[in-house]
C-alpha cells in the first residue's frame, strides 16, 4: 500500500517513522524538495522518499495531510483529482482555522466532494506518533469520520504503528469533539506541564 504525507514537520515525520517500521511504502509531498527542510527531513528517514506535491499523490492509497489546517484551502484542488484515496486529517484547528470551515477535516469534504475523510492523528504529541510504547502497555488512537470503511482502514493503519487500539468515535458529528479531546493533551502535557511523554488509553474494570 502506498502512503503520502503531506508535510514533514514533527507530525509528518513521526508518522512517516512509525509507517516505514510497520513495512509500509512512504513518500512525503513537500513544496521543495531541494530545500534544507526537506533534505533534514529525508537525513532523519532516508527509507522514505521526498517528492513534489503533484507527483506524491499519484497513485496514493491514503494521503495523510500533516500541515497547519488552513493549508488544506490551497492543496484541495490537487486532492481532489485523487478521487480513489482516503484523505487523513491529522491536524488540530486550535491556533489557526481554514475560515470558513470549523476544521481541516469539514474543509477537505466541501472542497474535494470526497467522502472518504477520516480524522485520525491529531490527539496526541508527535512522540507518541512515532512511539505508542510505554514499556508493558501501548497508547490507543482515536478515530472520527462519515465513510466506515476509509475509517477502518485508517485505524489499521494505527494499530499496525504500534497503538494497542483505535477507537471509532463516530461519524462527522464528532470530529470536532475528537480535537476537543487533543485539547486535553496539550493541557496536560504543556500548560499544565506535566511533559510530552504522556498519552491516554482505554482500560476496562
Amino acid at each position: 500500500m502506498k502512503l503520502t504525507i503531506i508535510g514533514s514537520g514533527n507530525v509528518g515525520l513521526a508518522l512517516g517513522k512509525s509507517l516505514v517500521r510497520a513495512g509500509y511504502e512512504v513518500c512525503f509531498g513537500v513544496r521543495d524538495v531541494s530545500s534544507v527542510k526537506t533534505q533534514k527531513a529525508l537525513a532523519e528517514l532516508p527509507e522514505a522518499r521526498m517528492a513534489p506535491l503533484e507527483e506524491s499523490v499519484i497513485g496514493a492509497e491514503i494521503i495523510l495531510i500533516t500541515t497547519p489546517p488552513e493549508a488544506v484551502l490551497e492543496l484541495a484542488a490537487l486532492l481532489k483529482t485523487c478521487k480513489d484515496a482516503v484523505l487523513v486529517d491529522a491536524s488540530n484547528a486550535v491556533r489557526s482555522k481554514p475560515e470558513p470551515y470549523a476544521t481541516a477535516y469539514h474543509a477537505l469534504k466541501a472542497l474535494t466532494g470526497s467522502e472518504k475523510v477520516v480524522k485520525c492523528f491529531n490527539s496526541t504529541g508527535h512522540e507518541n506518533l512515532a512511539n505508542p510504547n510505554y514499556g508493558s502497555v501501548a497508547l490507543d488512537m482515536f478515530a472520527a469520520g462519515g465513510d466506515a470503511d476509509s475509517k477502518q482502514l485508517v485505524m489499521k493503519l494505527a494499530k499496525d504503528m504500534g497503538f494497542a487500539a483505535c477507537y471509532d468515535v463516530g461519524g462527522d458529528a464528532q470530529v470536532e469533539l475528537l480535537e476537543k479531546f487533543a485539547l486535553n493533551w496539550i493541557n496536560l502535557a504543556i500548560m499544565q506541564g506535566q511533559g510530552r511523554n504522556i498519552g491516554f488509553c482505554v482500560v476496562r474494570r
